[in-house]
């Protein structure tokens, strides 16, 4: 008489894990090899060099020409336009939110220009190939769910420290200061800086590098992503590494950046909120 053999259903930590990082590993390295078996050498060399260098570039950029005003009006004077470099250097500095939102315009057209120039002129891509699409992402908003409340555990005894309040918030809102127009105008600001921080990682170097190095692709952009934190606190530096693989493998499971936009973005607020509750400004 036959005996009927159960076999036992893997654990709900284990049937994630296998849905969420083996299932898209593999996928990613599977799709990666079938596209350099019929793509010519040649261009996926191209694709490849080109998103690096201008990847470099980005973040050269955003790093140097954020930092303050100063670029702009060396840039005007240089072109010979005195009169208009002496407006946009005291236009910069007349008060923080005018340097804020320069920093944020920088960071956000660095992230944004020169990664679509080259999808569309370089690569000849559709742009929602790089993370733009939101179909069938809509099913995985409980990750991410689930990752913000996992974040917040860790995030709300840090407000309480030091060097934390001394980080946060970016804007420094002033004693009896509403919190209309400039908080929130810098607000607004903030998460387009966030959304285009998330194209340009998990959207371009994710799904740019994906299809000649497969899932390594994630390791690549953890890179300049963790070095963007280095004048950050060392904890949230090193939260960085755990924070790009993550993002970057849910980016290539939805096949969405949008998602990690939000939670990047309801990161950032929590964080500017505990920062001015603690500071007793709101």
């Amino acid at each position: 008489m036959a005996t009927k053999t159960l076999t036992r259903r893997p654990s709900l930590p284990t049937r994630l894990w296998r849905s969420y990082v083996t299932d898209v590993r593999i996928e990613a390295d599977a799709d990666s090899d079938l596209y350099r078996q019929v793509t010519p050498e040649a261009k996926s060399t191209r694709d490849m060099v080109s998103i690096l260098v201008a990847s470099a570039l980005v973040v050269t950029i955003g790093h140097f020409a954020g930092q303050d005003g100063a670029w702009l009006s060396t840039f005007l004077r240089a072109i010979g336009l005195g009169a208009a470099a002496d407006a946009a250097n005291a236009w910069v500095t007349a008060s923080q939110f005018n340097a804020l939102a320069m920093w944020a315009i920088v960071q956000i057209s660095s992230y944004v220009i020169l990664p679509v120039m080259v999808i569309r002129l370089v690569i000849r891509s559709r742009l929602r190939d790089f993370g733009l699409t939101i179909r069938g992402s809509l099913s995985h908003a409980w990750v991410y769910a689930l990752l913000l409340a996992i974040s917040l555990v860790f995030i709300v005894p840090a407000s309480t420290s030091a060097p934390f309040l001394a980080k946060y918030s970016f804007y420094q809102l002033g004693v009896d200061e509403p919190l209309w127009p400039y908080l929130w105008s810098w607000w607004i600001l903030y998460a387009l800086q966030f959304a285009a921080l998330e194209f340009f990682f998990r959207g371009f170097m994710v799904h740019g590098l994906k299809l000649r190095l497969g899932y390594a692709a994630i390791f690549v952009m953890m890179v300049p992503y963790v070095m963007l934190h280095f004048q950050k606190p060392l904890l949230e530096a090193l939260a960085a590494m755990f924070g790009a693989v993550v993002l970057g493998t849910l980016s290539l499971k939805t096949r969405s950046i949008w998602w990690g936009a939000a939670l990047h973005i309801s990161i950032a607020g929590t964080m500017d909120v505990l920062a001015l509750l603690h500071k007793g400004l709101l």
